[in-house]
């Protein structure tokens, strides 16, 4: 049925096999032979409570009991809970929730806000970024997902954000990147006009695209230049926030505080499709006598919010967002450098929290990369042999271009991250055999 009818997103239809899923507890799923899985990919980084979790399920079962949809225009009490769970957990003065279905209409409305905001077009994105599939959040983007979409948005223009491993500014230290971005990042602005631009939206930390913890000081610069031109600083939070990083939202490790921010994947952990913008005091007042000029059917969606307030609840209850520090900082982190001391195809680790990449390489020395940028087919075996490699021994992995990434759960016991380590550990030697000496 599924291939008679259908119609699979980023695939080539006749190209692909999918797995079929009939369930999951935890960190771990069931195919339909009855192999079960441990899943270090969270799905697609946002199933940070597993699957399955009891309270969740409850949640949207009593909802369901009570009403199972309501228009947006209404006011309903599981909206309202989860907006000031969510207005609680955000940073400064982060207090109204506009609610989306998902984080790529979150992108979308964000830009909307900005622009009505500060009647200005322009809006700034990196490269080497993943902001959504819709028109203007794939606009945004700075991946070849981007070029099957273009011409997209008007506006957008695109600038080099900080990757101390393959810097674009030639940097040689921390330091030294972060200072270059910022200077890159104000060069741009000097040349497009600030008066002309309205917001610049960035990842928090980069996702897909490779893990990019930016170096400390790049967002308070990114900050502090948004406040010298009146510029809307948007946080992509959609992938970091909620635990993900080892703290609410991965801005909290630095301090700083957006204007807007858009989040999604673990404020429910997609048990049913929900996402949104916090706007901050400032921004939102622009809206107090005037109409904002967009809305979603399903705004705010009663089972939706009703699993958010639970997941919200879980994350304090259990300690989680402590627990995904913990195991960043005390498992992850450790033994990912330990496996890179032990395989020469890895380039660097690097990573917060239960969001962590490992970086191949066919050579440490020029850094060049196990399959070329954006490779597919015969280019890309190395990866696929690596994918296998995990698959067959009962991890399923998430990757990306040349990297993999070790994104679990965030509730995941300290035994399964271990055992998820050790078979990417054994996996590694498949790669290790494309190094070049």
């Amino acid at each position: 049925m599924d291939r008679a009818h259908v119609f699979h997103s980023w695939s080539a239809q006749a190209q692909i096999d999918p797995l079929v899923v009939v369930g999951g507890e935890g960190p771990r799923f069931r195919d339909e032979t009855g192999k079960i899985w441990l899943d270090f990919s969270s799905q697609l980084t946002n199933v940070n409570l597993g699957h399955q979790h009891p309270r969740l399920i409850k949640a949207i079962k009593d909802q369901a009991d009570r009403l199972c949809t309501i228009a947006p225009y209404h006011a309903n009490e599981a909206r309202s809970e989860a907006a000031r769970l969510i207005a609680e957990a955000a940073p400064g003065d982060l207090n109204k929730v506009f609610f989306t279905s998902g984080g790529a209409e979150a992108i979308e409305n964000a830009i909307r806000i900005a622009r009505h905001h500060t009647g200005r077009h322009k809006v700034l994105s990196m490269y080497r970024s993943y902001h959504g599939a819709t028109a203007g959040a794939i606009t945004l983007t700075g991946d070849p997902r981007r070029w099957g979409g273009e011409p997209g948005m008007g506006g957008v223009v695109k600038f080099w954000g900080p990757y101390p491993y393959r810097s674009a500014f030639h940097a040689n230290s921390a330091r030294e990147e972060c200072e270059r971005a910022i200077s890159h990042l104000a060069d741009v602005i000097m040349m497009e006009g600030a008066h002309t631009v309205a917001a610049i939206v960035l990842e928090t930390v980069v996702g897909g695209n490779g893990i990019l913890v930016p170096p400390d000081g790049y967002l308070e610069g990114v900050r502090q230049i948004c406040d010298r031109h009146g510029i809307v600083m948007i946080a992509d939070e959609v992938m970091t926030g909620f635990g993900r990083c080892g703290e609410w939202f991965a801005v909290d490790r630095w301090s700083v505080v957006p204007d807007l921010m858009t989040f999604a994947k673990g404020v429910n952990c997609g048990y049913v499709p929900l996402g949104g913008v916090v706007i901050s005091d400032r921004v939102a007042t622009t809206f107090e006598n005037r109409a904002f000029p967009g809305g979603l059917t399903y705004s705010g969606h009663p089972l939706a919010c009703a699993a958010a307030v639970a997941c919200i609840n879980v994350y304090k209850d259990e300690g989680l967002i402590e627990h995904a520090a913990h195991l960043g900082a005390d498992v992850i982190g450790p033994s990912l450098r330990r496996i890179m001391a032990r395989h020469p195809s890895v380039g660097e680790v690097r990573g917060l929290g239960v969001f962590w990449a490992i970086e191949l390489v066919r050579n440490r020395e020029t850094r060049e990369p196990l399959v070329p940028y954006n490779a597919s087919g015969p280019a890309n075996f190395p990866m696929t042999e690596l994918m296998n490699a995990c698959k067959a021994r009962g991890l399923w992995p998430f990757m990306h271009f040349n990297r993999l990434h070790v994104v679990p759960p965030i509730n995941i016991p300290v035994d399964d991250v271990q055992e998820g380590l050790a078979i990417i550990d054994e996996a590694l030697d498949v790669a290790d055999q494309y190094v070049k000496q």
